[in-house]
């Protein structure tokens, strides 16, 4: 997904919306996984799903309704995907070797198992067929939907306003932004791991957001993005177990 490149610069309503897209994930993320924390399951599964509408459908309304801008569907390039595939495998397989190797050994995801278990039943999730299903749609589903709304729109947006640095590096700290709230829940404010893990995700960020404006479409962030998810649960499945 991509779209032409506009001429005109941003307006002051443009920069408007984008810096409140930049906070909104963080915000929302606030609402449901914190304040809704100790809530029903069925209360927090129709927060998510409300709040999630609002994040997503924000861009597409703001770029075909008020900039008259209207996305095309190029086709993936093959040096695109085999960037976007070698990056998510190496994260990966960096991943398995720090968690199983170095972290687990140690102890040090105790706690934030028991943290990830009361999360996981807070939203419903009781089955290894429900944890493979939230795997699946987190890993192919919500990960197209996160590089739609922070490459597709939040970065490029930048990009048009600003040099392609400082775009990439805006978008991707916020990128990282509502990650932390998450990290600090199992792993606490204090811990190395949540800060250590949540500038990871903003190096994997800038990554994607180079790999957008490389290949000029989603495809080779978004393949990236789905494996480096589908590895954090196959993590997570280890910790539940």
């Amino acid at each position: 997904m991509t779209a032409p490149p506009a001429a005109k610069p941003l307006t002051t309503a443009d920069w408007a919306i984008v810096v409140v897209a930049l906070f909104l994930p963080t915000a929302i993320t606030w609402f449901y996984f914190i304040v809704l924390a100790k809530a029903p399951a069925a209360v927090q599964q129709t927060a998510y799903a409300a709040v999630k509408t609002v994040q997503f459908a924000l861009p597409v309304v703001w770029v075909w309704l008020v900039q008259r801008e209207r996305p095309t569907f190029p086709r993936p390039s093959r040096k695109g995907l085999l960037l976007g595939a070698l990056f998510g495998l190496a994260v990966a397989a960096a991943m398995a070797v720090l968690y199983f190797a170095v972290l687990k050994p140690r102890g040090l995801f105790v706690e934030s198992a028991n943290e990830v278990r009361t999360k996981i039943k807070a939203f419903g999730i009781n089955t290894l067929a429900g944890y493979l299903l939230f795997a699946l749609f987190c890993s192919a589903v919500h990960s197209l939907a996160e590089e739609y709304y922070w490459r597709w729109f939040v970065f490029r947006q930048l990009s048009r306003g600003s040099y392609l640095a400082l775009a990439i590096a805006i978008s991707s700290v916020g990128f990282a932004a509502h990650h932390v709230l998450v990290l600090q829940v199992y792993f606490g404010w204090h811990s190395p791991l949540t800060w250590l893990f949540s500038a990871g995700v903003a190096v994997g960020g800038a990554v994607w957001a180079w790999l957008y404006h490389k290949s000029g479409s989603l495809y080779a962030p978004w393949l990236s993005h789905a494996i480096v998810d589908a590895a954090i649960f196959i993590v997570g499945y280890d910790l539940l177990v």
